[in-house]
């Protein structure tokens, strides 16, 4: 129904679990590193836990589109199932045929045992996915152990993952099914997001969906944050009925008033911060006997006289030496958006040994390309900035929902130094979790022959690169002159690097993964430890 009114090509907030939307936090990059090990280990066990909503049935799906050639899945989606129930969902899932209205567990097991044997004689490997395990009985659990007896000489024939709720992980401590919980190979539990990477996530979603403008005010994410307690599913629906009620009202960004009235109508009545009526009056006299207590002291303090001691005086103290308050990212008075962007970028291309020849940023990006270098336009974290390890003009937004540009030019663990306006700022991490709501943009090198995302089946210097910058990272100093054909192996490398480094592990080396490859490199220009002093 909004689509249209805000621009967007698609809904950005369906609670349907889409990996194209998947926002990768660095738990889920993790999370999918886990399921990744499941899939490409012998016999792993892996255990995925979260509370209602925290992405991993996405996380799952994510993996589903990049498991290796020659996989087989099964998936259960509904673990509310007896011992045979399981097993044949199992053979249906597999395509393994069974009598019809079998009873007995010895004929499912031995039919599964079959198709696994001859899935691993020809190379194959098959892997079980569980939904919701929580859910499981006790006995079915026992089952599901027990499947991972099935094996040969050297290796097992089924791999396990395991996918449910925080229950999931008291079930597997105790006594009983210990025998189980050690069987696990890699555990990993999802919490929720963090305020920057709430905001990261809204933004990740509207670009998506094709609109890179902040559709929401500070106030109204400063809200969501916090009524969402970072947990994506929340997210989803109250920006999708904040988004319905901006709609409505004709309102082309939703302020914090709607998304209150969104979270009402989800959410029920919002409670406000602050003392609770029964405790009110308590509280105001406590805080008057207190006031009164303390006054008293003070007139009782002024009307005795100051004892005077025998001795030598003591040696007067030099007065402290003023504590240095942090610089905050407080936009300067009189700072329109137009002077603040140019500014960062005047800043930006500096950080590369050029001047900004061209008024407006768009125009002095489209120069650098004579120069071999490219702006890319993106959003992301501050881990994400941290990887690609380069400077970045940095999107922010005021308490009033104003915009405006900085420059970001070093980042350490603590602080980072920023440049607004003409003026260079030291900041603590907060102030740019508080402003930025994940818009940033880094210049680049573009390696040679490289035109567009190298993909699988490519040729030529553009994958030479590729091969020879992979092979740097992994031994340092590589010999031999590296192929340049985009072959599975180089693909499998990349994939690996991605997976590493954050992004979405689908072997296309776009903008974001070149970044990255040249981020170590003398090669790739300016970084941010450059800026530190």
């Amino acid at each position: 129904m909004y689509k249209k009114h805000f621009g967007l090509s698609d809904l950005p907030f369906s609670i349907a679990p889409d990996p194209r939307f998947l926002y990768m936090s660095d738990q889920h990059r993790e999370a999918l590193a886990h399921l990744v090990y499941g899939v490409t280990t012998d016999g792993g066990f892996v255990l995925l836990t979260g509370e209602v909503g925290t992405g991993k049935t996405t996380v799952c799906r994510c993996l589903l589109e990049q498991v290796p050639e020659g996989t087989d899945i099964a998936f259960i989606l509904n673990p509310r199932v007896t011992v045979e129930e399981l097993l044949a969902s199992i053979c249906d899932e597999l395509g393994v045929r069974y009598p019809e209205g079998t009873a007995s567990n010895k004929v499912f097991i031995d039919r599964i045992n079959a198709f696994l044997l001859d899935a691993h004689a020809r190379n194959r490997k098959t892997v079980l996915v569980i939904e919701e395990a929580q859910n499981l009985s006790p006995e079915v659990l026992e089952q599901v152990r027990l499947l991972t007896n099935l094996e040969t000489n050297d290796r097992k024939l089924l791999q396990i993952i395991m996918l449910g709720q925080p229950e999931l992980r008291d079930m597997l401590a105790k006594p009983d099914l210990r025998q189980l919980s050690q069987r696990i190979t890699a555990r990993y539990h999802l919490g929720p997001l963090s305020k920057q990477e709430v905001s990261a996530y809204v933004t990740h979603r509207l670009s998506l969906a094709g609109v890179r403008e902040h559709l929401f005010s500070r106030p109204a994410m400063q809200l969501l944050c916090r009524l969402s307690n970072g947990v994506p599913r929340l997210v989803n629906l109250l920006c999708d009925r904040a988004l319905l009620g901006a709609y409505v009202q004709d309102k082309n960004v939703v302020d914090r008033k709607t998304l209150e009235k969104a979270a009402e109508e989800i959410l029920g009545k919002i409670p406000v911060p602050g003392i609770r009526p029964p405790l009110r009056w308590a509280f105001v006299i406590m805080l008057i006997v207190s006031c009164g207590a303390a006054l008293a002291v003070f007139y009782e303090g002024r009307s005795l006289p100051i004892p005077v001691t025998a001795g030598k005086t003591p040696a007067e103290t030099a007065p402290a030496a003023p504590v240095r308050k942090p610089d905050t990212l407080l936009r300067p008075s009189g700072l329109s958006l137009n002077e603040s962007r140019k500014a960062a970028y005047a800043v930006l291309f500096s950080a590369w040994g050029m001047a900004a020849e061209q008024t407006r940023p768009a125009e002095a990006c489209r120069s650098l390309e004579q120069k071999g270098m490219r702006c890319l336009d993106t959003e992301g974290n501050l881990e994400m900035i941290r990887r690609m390890n380069k400077p970045a003009v940095l999107k922010l937004q005021d308490d009033r929902g104003q915009e405006y540009y900085a420059a970001l030019i070093a980042l350490n663990t603590e602080t980072a130094v920023m440049h607004v306006g003409q003026e260079k700022r030291q900041v603590p991490m907060s102030e740019i979790s508080r402003y930025w709501l994940g818009d940033f943009t880094v210049i680049w090198k573009v390696p040679a022959d490289y035109h567009g995302e190298i993909r699988p089946g490519d040729r030529g210097p553009a994958v030479r690169w590729l091969a020879a910058r992979l092979a740097s990272l992994r031994d340092g100093n590589p010999s031999g002159k590296p192929s340049g054909i985009y072959a599975p192996g180089l693909q499998k490398q990349v994939k690996r690097f991605q997976l590493a480094e954050g992004l979405r592990p689908d072997g296309i080396v776009g903008p974001q993964t070149v970044i990255m490859l040249s981020a170590s490199s003398p090669e790739g220009g300016p970084s941010l430890a450059d800026g530190v002093k």
